[in-house]
């Protein structure tokens, strides 16, 4: 098990990079995070609704995700309220205060369900958990779900991480350990040292004192590391988005309150000729290439904040002069005429169940309680028709063109009202939308969609024989598993 010190300590990425490592050794990880929160999902083959990063975790390990490896899953969507997920399906919403009072039991039940169908799948398997936050959080510690609780049942071997950059390293190792109870402490069997800046050696002094004075050694000290991987929370955008200097065209991203699944735009992330900008609504907008609008947890709160500032109205100057306009899920909702939600499902305000769109796309959107979960294949006519395309639906709602100006970018046949397109002004502007997370992951249609836009600025067109996003994305895994590898001793853990 790899617990941290706080939360962000990198338990994610350790866990991710252990699964790798055991994987390539020839054994079988299992990665298990009992309970996360986070509003970054992935839907699995079952259409069960997971935390992206235990999805990653299980592409490290050679699996197909299972909601199974997060059976608990909490979506915050403001107000001190989340929409709990048991099981890969949604149970129903939950104030903080009322949490572990109404859903403790529930909580911990999803929790040995998972492990009792991951024990039945994978017999020979290794689990690898992950937990959550703090594991001393004195005043939870008798509700924690998904730590100590969880390390004691399975009697699992646990390595304490800590991010030295943040300062306070000693005090964030030596204060946890001295909050466990007597109990506990034997389950910790190693120190790890997270995002540590120059050569090791200049550590090996901290190193010392903290096996001496602890009397747990330190399994290793991993470097910084500059690859980008989908973040467990959304604040961790203002860590990305460096300056290439390979980038020959900017595409704005709408930042929104209540951004879910921002993993979409890892693909163009990863793009060399891509600069994305993370535009907080207010900020100027400028002229990019193209402006994507994002999903939204909350998708009529989150419209009313963009009608409220002058994005609404710069969007529309921008497409009526040529832009490119691109909305995903719930931003593909915002960008149509008319957002019909009599039962709240997508805003706190049940007294305003109808809204009016950005009135971009001639589409209306009307929510019910039925939530769309499910991975979808399909053959794309838009920007280029014959494009498979491989992605999931995780919505509610569901949208309808209301004229035939609007061009499905799906054959209707097979997919109706899964994404449009719309040409726009005379200036050669284009909106556009789809309820398909991951698009982007597919190569061929992203530098497909690409090349629009290096046409219009003159520049030469990029081979659209690129490699799914999926080998690019394993291929940054095993350099994790390398780094890992050469800087973490993790024979201490194997050991019964």
């Amino acid at each position: 098990m790899v617990l941290g010190t706080s939360s962000g300590a990198g338990k994610s990425l350790m866990t991710t990079a252990l699964c790798r490592l055991l994987q390539r050794a020839g054994e079988q990880p299992v990665p298990f995070k009992g309970q996360n929160m986070s509003n970054n999902a992935w839907v699995d083959q079952s259409g069960g609704e997971m935390a992206y990063s235990q999805a990653l975790q299980a592409w490290a390990a050679g699996l197909e995700p299972h909601h199974s490896m997060n059976p608990v899953l909490l979506k915050p969507q403001g107000d001190s309220t989340s929409e709990l997920i048991h099981m890969g399906q949604s149970v129903g919403l939950a104030r903080a205060e009322h949490y572990y009072r109404d859903w403790f039991k529930p909580g911990w039940a999803a929790i040995r369900s998972g492990l009792s169908h991951l024990e039945t799948a994978f017999p020979s398997g290794r689990l690898v958990l992950e937990g959550a936050g703090s594991p001393v959080e004195v005043n939870l510690q008798s509700r924690d779900l998904t730590n100590l609780r969880l390390a004691q049942f399975l009697r699992a071997r646990c390595i304490l991480v800590a991010d030295i950059e943040r300062g306070g390293v000693f005090a964030q190792l030596v204060g946890t350990l001295g909050l466990l109870r007597t109990v506990e402490r034997p389950l910790i069997r190693g120190l790890l040292i997270n995002r540590f800046r120059g050569r090791r050696e200049l550590f090996d002094e901290g190193r010392r004192w903290l096996e001496q004075n602890t009397g747990i050694p330190v399994l290793g000290v991993m470097p910084w590391l500059d690859e980008l991987f989908p973040p467990e929370d959304s604040l961790d955008l203002l860590e990305r988005g460096k300056r290439k200097a390979s980038a020959e065209i900017e595409i704005v991203v709408i930042k929104l309150p209540s951004l879910s699944n921002f993993s979409d735009l890892d693909p163009l992330e990863a793009e060399p000729s891509v600069q994305l900008r993370w535009l907080t609504p207010g900020e100027p907008l400028g002229n990019p290439a193209a402006v994507i609008l994002p999903g939204s947890k909350q998708t009529m709160t989150d419209l009313k904040q963009l009608q409220k500032s002058k994005i609404a109205a710069e969007l529309r100057n921008y497409v009526n002069n040529g832009g490119h306009i691109f909305g995903i899920c719930g931003g593909m909702q915002m960008l149509g005429k008319r957002l019909n939600d009599p039962d709240a499902l997508e805003g706190k305000d049940i007294n305003n169940s109808s809204q009016g769109g950005l009135d971009l796309l001639p589409l209306n959107t009307d929510y019910g309680c039925i939530k769309a979960l499910q991975q979808r294949c399909s053959n794309a006519l838009w920007p280029r028709g014959g494009i498979q395309i491989e992605g999931f639906e995780l919505h509610r709602g569901s949208s309808s063109s209301i004229c035939t100006e609007a061009e499905p970018i799906f054959p209707i046949a097979s997919d109706p009202d899964l994404g449009y397109w719309l040409p726009y002004g005379s200036f050669g502007g284009v909106v556009a939308g789809t309820y398909l997370h991951g698009i982007f992951e597919n190569g061929i249609w992203r530098r497909c969609w690409l090349n629009q836009l290096r046409k219009r600025k003159g520049l030469a067109l990029l081979s659209e024989q690129q490699a799914h996003h999926r080998k690019q994305r394993d291929l940054l895994l095993d350099r994790l598993a390398d780094a890992f590898e050469a800087h973490v001793n993790i024979e201490p853990l194997l050991r019964p």
